[in-house]
């Protein structure tokens, strides 16, 4: 009898008897989201790590997300908000703000592009009163942060406020990064003719080394004195950017933006897997959240379109609409969807370089707008 015992207790304690068919469905979409990496290369460097962090969370008895090794790390570097600012330390390290200083108005249409943002924290708490769902204003302002396509800052709000939706959360925001060759094109075209599409733009100035120093500094004094809630973010993606651009600091800035960078990315991706458990993913609200994401990107793309064309009813000096999309901070894709676009209507139409103005300028509107929904929702 001890014998059958002992074989029962270890039957008992194997996966075959616990598995739960929310945790199989969970299984499998970590499977989905590493095959969509490998073979479709959808953010590849996120959705693999993801994936699998999913798959380990879905491994009942062993508790790895919870009390186990994921959990750990998720409480040092995710619950504190530590690995989304090395993430902008390093984006910043790896980012040239030269267009936006050298054609500052494309500034404004990295601001429109976070309009998606915060209609979408309204659309959110209009699905908790007519549609049954159940969305705090602090859920709503961390589902509305998707509509920047910034992973860092919809993960770094979420963990701040809604830290039950952040799996949801960051799989709505990479997916839909990821899928911006595919959403954006359609919307684009939708709000700009054909020969709106093949204006060409001027060839941008020359920024000088103390124009690019001084450019953090001074946003970063900005937001000090007017958006203290922001100071994380804008903070550390300024620091690395003037680790890039000083010139005197080559190896701190080759690491933030490899080493630092990298290693911080693999545990991210690992913890925020960790977060779609079955009994946090499976539910009516993971429907609206990555409804309302995909809603927030569209309206983003499409208010830094259509931005694009008032400004060129007020100025003498077109602008090509196509950069306003550029406005959401998938930095450097949606630059490079835009530039692709202009080529199809005008092959001589490169616009990577003046697209990337509004790109970047988003990365550090998305900050500002989790800033802003920080301080309404403290």
């Amino acid at each position: 009898m001890h014998i059958l015992d002992s074989l029962h207790t270890i039957w008992m304690s194997t996966g075959l008897v616990n598995f739960t068919g929310g945790e199989i469905a969970m299984i499998a979409v970590g499977l989905l989201l590493i095959w969509l990496a490998i073979k479709k290369g959808f953010e590849p460097l996120l959705l693999i790590p993801i994936g699998f962090g999913c798959i380990l969370a879905n491994i009942p008895v062993a508790d790895i997300a919870g009390s186990g090794f994921l959990g750990l790390i998720y409480g040092f570097g995710v619950k504190t908000g530590l690995f989304p600012l090395l993430i902008f330390m390093g984006v910043g390290a790896m980012t040239d703000f030269a267009p936006m200083i050298a054609n500052p108005k494309t500034a404004l249409l990295g601001a429109a592009a976070q309009f998606g943002i915060f209609t979408t924290v309204l659309g959110a708490l209009f699905l908790t009163k007519y549609c049954g769902f159940d969305f705090s204003i602090n859920d709503a302002a961390s589902i509305g942060i998707i509509g920047g396509a910034d992973g860092p800052t919809a993960i770094f709000l979420a963990s701040r406020l809604s830290p039950d939706l952040l799996g949801a959360i960051a799989v709505a925001a990479y997916s839909y990064m990821a899928l911006v060759p595919i959403i954006q094109p359609p919307i684009m075209r939708m709000f700009t003719s054909k020969a709106e599409r093949s204006i060409e733009m001027k060839q941008l100035r020359h920024v000088s080394k103390r124009e690019k120093i001084l450019f953090p500094i001074v946003i970063l004094i900005l937001c000090t004195l007017l958006l203290p809630d922001a100071t994380p973010l804008i903070g550390m993606l300024m620091f690395g950017n003037l680790l890039k651009e000083c010139g005197v600091v080559e190896r701190l800035s080759k690491t933030a933006q490899n080493e630092l960078i990298n290693i911080v990315t693999i545990l991210l991706g690992l913890t925020v897997g960790s977060k779609l458990a079955a009994d946090k993913f499976l539910k009516i609200e993971t429907i609206g959240i990555l409804l309302l994401g995909l809603v927030a990107f569209s309206i983003g793309t499409a208010s830094g379109v259509l931005l694009a064309k008032l400004m060129n009813k007020v100025s003498k000096e077109k602008i090509n609409p196509l950069i306003g999309a550029a406005g959401v901070s998938a930095v450097p894709m949606a630059a490079r969807v835009v530039n692709k676009v202009g080529l199809e209507e005008n092959p001589q139409n490169f616009m990577l370089m003046h697209a990337m103005g509004p790109n970047v300028s988003g990365v550090i509107g998305s900050a500002v707008a989790a800033g802003v929904l920080l301080a309404l929702c403290s």
